[in-house]
C-alpha cells in the first residue's frame, strides 16, 4: 500500500506542474492517464459506478467528483481539486489536493492552507484506541476557527483492496465516539471544506457536487495506516 500511495503521488505532483491558465481538465486527465499506461497500472475511478474519467477534477465551487472535460479551460484566479486512485498489485492508493491556478485571491488562499491544516490535524489524532469522531473533531475545529464549513453529505473512508472499505470517516464529529481505531487498519480522511454553507447539490451530470451556495471550495486527502508507532501517511 505504501508503494501504491507512492505512485498515486507521483501522478498529482505531475498533474499540479501541469495546471496553468490555459489548461483543461481533460489535458490534466490524459496526463495522468498516460503515465498510468505508462507504468501498466489500473486507474481506481475510471469505470467505478460508470464514472468516464482517471481524475476528478472540481473546480472552484465544485466540491467532489468533477469529470474532466475539454471544454473546461482554466483560468488565472481558479482552484482546481484533484481527487485520484490507482490500484497497485492489488491495493489502492488514493489521495487528493486542490491546486491554485496562477494567483488566487487572499480568501481562497486561506481556503486552501485551512483544508490542508484540517487534513493534518485529523491525521494527528489517528493512533490505535482513537475514536473516529477524534478524527472529526480535529478536522472540523481547524475550519470553523477560521469560519469555513465542513461538508457532510461526503467523508473518508476505509482503504485496501476496494477503493471504499468501512468505516466512514466523518470530517466532524465529537471526541470519543464512534468505531475505535486498531493496528493494521488503514483509511482515507478527506475533508471538503466551504467557504459559506455547508450544503452540498449534485449537478445533473448525475457526479458533480457543488456548494449549494456557489462559494468556493477545497479539497485534500491522505490515506493513512494505523501502525503500533502511530499513523503512517501512505500517500506522502
Amino acid at each position: 500500500m505504501r508503494e501504491a500511495g507512492k505512485r498515486t503521488r507521483e501522478i498529482l505532483e505531475l498533474v499540479r506542474s501541469l495546471v496553468k491558465p490555459g489548461v483543461t481538465t481533460y489535458d490534466l486527465d490524459k496526463a495522468a492517464e498516460d503515465k498510468l499506461k505508462e507504468w501498466g497500472i489500473r486507474p481506481a475511478f475510471k469505470g467505478y459506478h460508470g464514472y468516464p474519467a482517471v481524475l476528478c477534477t472540481s473546480v472552484n465551487e465544485e466540491v467532489v467528483h468533477g469529470i474532466p472535460s475539454k471544454k473546461r479551460v482554466l483560468k488565472e484566479g481558479d482552484v482546481v481539486s484533484v481527487d485520484f486512485g490507482l490500484y497497485y498489485e492489488g491495493y489502492v492508493g488514493d489521495s487528493a489536493i486542490t491546486i491554485p491556478v496562477g494567483t488566487i485571491d487572499e480568501k481562497t488562499a486561506r481556503l486552501l492552507k485551512t483544508t490542508e491544516a484540517s487534513l493534518y490535524a485529523g491525521i494527528k489524532a489517528v493512533k490505535p484506541g482513537a475514536t473516529l469522531g477524534d478524527i472529526g473533531s480535529a478536522v472540523q475545529k481547524v475550519v470553523e476557527r477560521e469560519g469555513f464549513s465542513v461538508v457532510r453529505d461526503f467523508v473518508g473512508h476505509g482503504v485496501g483492496t476496494q477503493m471504499h472499505e468501512d468505516p466512514q470517516v466523518p470530517n466532524y464529529g465529537k471526541p470519543g465516539r464512534g468505531l475505535k481505531l486498531r493496528e493494521g487498519m488503514v483509511i482515507a480522511i478527506e475533508p471538503m471544506v466551504n467557504v459559506g454553507t455547508y450544503e452540498v447539490e449534485v449537478l445533473d451530470d448525475g457526479w458533480t457536487a457543488v456548494s449549494a451556495d456557489g462559494s468556493m471550495s477545497a479539497h485534500f486527502e491522505h490515506t493513512v495506516a494505523v501502525t503500533a508507532n502511530g499513523v503512517r501517511i501512505l500517500t506522502e
